[in-house]
């Protein structure tokens, strides 16, 4: 029986992420919400105020036999600019973040030394603002957020922001891809 986990990242919208998430093995699901709110079951309304202090993140299950923490962290590091301190291409805002919320010890271990080889990697010029921190909660978003990419593929920001993201996705992840999203 697998054993599943749980993966809190909040790398600008929830759109993107999601749909990047969703097409890995070992993903069992991913949900579109707002972690570390100061505030119980904020709004998407809410949270574009900037005062929940809620981020756009998504919640990821999955099964570490199938794909690590590792790698869920290797692609969050690629697929956005955590260079950019609460904002997202022209996604503006605290709720824009780039944060990992570790759930343990563990996670905490690896999202930390994780941020330290990117930082000496040279990948990115600028410093690395991600924010690490320990999971405090999590709150689903409104139903019309869930699948948002696959639901609204010709929506502008689905065509013009999110697609590439994808297609980055699809050349340099292979390996780690769902079969109907490999080929």
């Amino acid at each position: 029986m697998a054993q599943f986990e749980t993966a809190t990242l909040a790398g600008g919208c929830f759109w993107c992420t999601e749909a990047i998430f969703n097409r890995l093995k070992g993903v069992t699901s991913v949900v579109p919400g707002y972690a570390a709110s100061n505030v119980p079951n904020p709004s998407y309304q809410a949270v574009c105020t900037g005062r929940t202090g809620a981020a756009e993140a998504i919640q990821i299950t999955y099964d570490p036999s199938i794909i690590s923490y590792d790698t869920l962290l290797e692609i969050f590091w690629h697929l956005h600019d955590p260079t950019t301190l609460n904002r997202q291409g022209n996604d503006v805002g605290t709720q824009y973040r780039s944060a990992i919320f570790s759930h343990n010890d563990e996670q905490k271990r690896i999202a930390l030394a994780s941020k330290e080889a990117l930082e000496q990697s040279g990948t990115y010029t600028k410093p690395v603002v991600t924010e690490i921190a320990p999971f405090t909660n999590f709150y689903p978003a409104e139903d019309y957020h869930k699948d948002y990419y696959d639901n609204n593929r010709s929506q502008p920001y689905c065509t013009f922001i999110i697609d590439p993201k994808v297609q980055k996705l699809l050349r340099e992840y292979r390996k780690e891809l769902k079969e109907e999203y490999a080929r």
